[in-house]
């Protein structure tokens, strides 16, 4: 039997703002249904890693591949790709003179040119999901937090992506509003969604990744399953930024 192809391949990927190198040739496989979590220290290139992957940033080298095709070359329509590859902000980014079912709608209606009852239908189901079904009717203004970023889950997951991109989605939650937010991305991964995570989150990153990538200065300093990372990490950079946290 012939061995799958990763649904992500990450293959030398470079990217430098002027002469600054921020990714250093990234190298990085991604299997269908596996958690990823990104670690590494504020400034070494991880929420740049996730936005090159979804066309948000230009790359100057290196390859991103997605079901063995690539995506680094002219030809390729990011917004068809985005389609496909899911991404939340750590901003929400919710439209605030839509209602939420509203800003769940837009693009499955307005890009996907998907059936309204269908769409609404299973915007619905998520809300129901989040807990959040009897908000459809609210604007962004009348909800907290943590509520706007289920929100903004719900809205990535609306367009049925293939892989999910995290970018560090509770940072600008009161610490009370964090649990609620990574309580839905962790059902998320009990249902097999693909996804590459950044967070400071340390715990919640042990509770439900697969993978850990330690990421430092642009480079990949380690990558291993993530129990082996937080219980004997192999690189002294790792050890470091590990004890510092205490964890």
């Amino acid at each position: 039997m012939s061995e799958q192809v990763p649904i992500l391949q990450v293959k030398g990927l470079t990217k430098k703002y002027g002469e600054k190198i921020v990714l250093n040739g990234i190298d990085l496989q991604v299997e269908k249904g596996k958690v990823i979590a990104i670690l590494g220290p504020s400034g070494c290139g991880k929420s740049t890693f996730l936005r090159c992957l979804n066309g948000l940033e230009e790359v100057q080298g290196g390859d991103i591949l997605l079901d063995n095709e690539s995506l680094i070359n002219k030809s390729t329509k990011w917004r068809e790709v985005r389609q496909r590859i899911g991404m939340v902000f750590q901003s929400y980014d919710l439209f605030p003179n839509l209602t939420v079912m509203e800003n769940i709608l837009l693009s499955p209606l307005k890009v996907q040119k998907r059936n309204h009852s269908e769409v609404e239908a299973q915007a619905l189901e998520l809300l129901e999901r989040v807990g959040l079904a009897d908000r459809a009717n609210d604007y962004p203004r009348q909800l907290s937090g943590g509520q706007k970023q289920r929100i903004a889950i719900v809205r990535a997951l609306c367009i049925n992506p293939e892989i999910m991109l995290f970018d560090e989605v509770t940072a600008s939650l009161d610490p009370e509003m964090v649990r609620e937010v990574l309580d839905v991305i962790a059902q998320l991964a009990d249902q097999g969604m693909t996804m590459l995570i950044v967070t400071h989150e340390m715990n919640f990153a042990k509770l439900v990744a697969d993978e850990v990538i330690f990421m430092d200065k642009g480079n990949i300093h380690e990558q291993a399953p993530a129990e082996q990372f937080f219980t004997n990490p192999q690189t002294e950079r790792a050890q470091q930024f590990l004890n510092i946290l205490q964890f």
